[in-house]
């Protein structure tokens, strides 16, 4: 069986988000992934050959439960978190880190005239990726442009409200980490 999910919204012309408002020194929060979601599974079906169907039972002692639970976890929402904080907060921007990871879903939260630097190890990488990294010797750029490696969602707010959106998102019962910032650049990303 194929099985197909998606979700449509409607927002007010007044409150669509304007990525032109994203400026130079403007923060980017991470909102934490519950796995692979539904990105990149030619790859991992290729990395774990999972077409013999021998290794679904395997890697418990990696992962915490078996590779076949681990990749059926669901996709996690964001959309009462996200709904929070742009009560609390002026949000600038938000990009859904999904197919095409942080290189192809980042820029398109911010004008042509901008990077944005990931700082590495601001938040904890899910076991899953290592796990795909080191099983298929895949190369770090292609993780991140195939996977989400831990953050489903990224918003970009002002340096001062960063504690403010902290706070909503974990209020909303969310994870999230200040992951980086916004520079000068050619819209594109930087792993610092």
């Amino acid at each position: 069986y194929d099985l197909a999910g998606f979700t449509v919204g409607i927002v007010d012309e007044e409150k669509i988000l304007d990525k032109n408002n994203v400026k130079v020194g403007d923060m980017i929060i991470g909102l934490a992934s519950s796995g692979v979601h539904s990105n990149g599974f030619s790859l991992v079906r290729k990395v774990f050959d999972i077409d013999a169907g021998t290794t679904l039972q395997d890697y418990a002692n990696v992962l915490g439960k078996s590779l076949g639970k681990t990749l059926l976890t669901p996709t996690r929402l964001y959309v009462k978190p996200v709904l929070h904080v742009l009560k609390e907060v002026n949000v600038k921007s938000i990009a859904h880190i999904t197919g095409g990871g942080f290189y192809e879903n980042l820029p398109r939260a911010y004008g042509e005239t901008l990077n944005a630097s990931i700082t590495k190890g601001s938040w904890p990488i899910l076991p899953i990726f290592h796990l795909l990294q080191e099983k298929g010797n895949v190369p770090e750029h292609d993780m991140f442009n195939t996977f989400n490696m831990g953050i489903g969602m990224v918003i970009a707010v002002d340096k001062g409200d960063v504690g403010k959106t902290l706070d909503a998102i974990n209020k909303a019962g969310e994870k999230a980490f200040e992951i980086g910032y916004i520079d000068k650049g050619t819209k594109g990303i930087e792993l610092i």
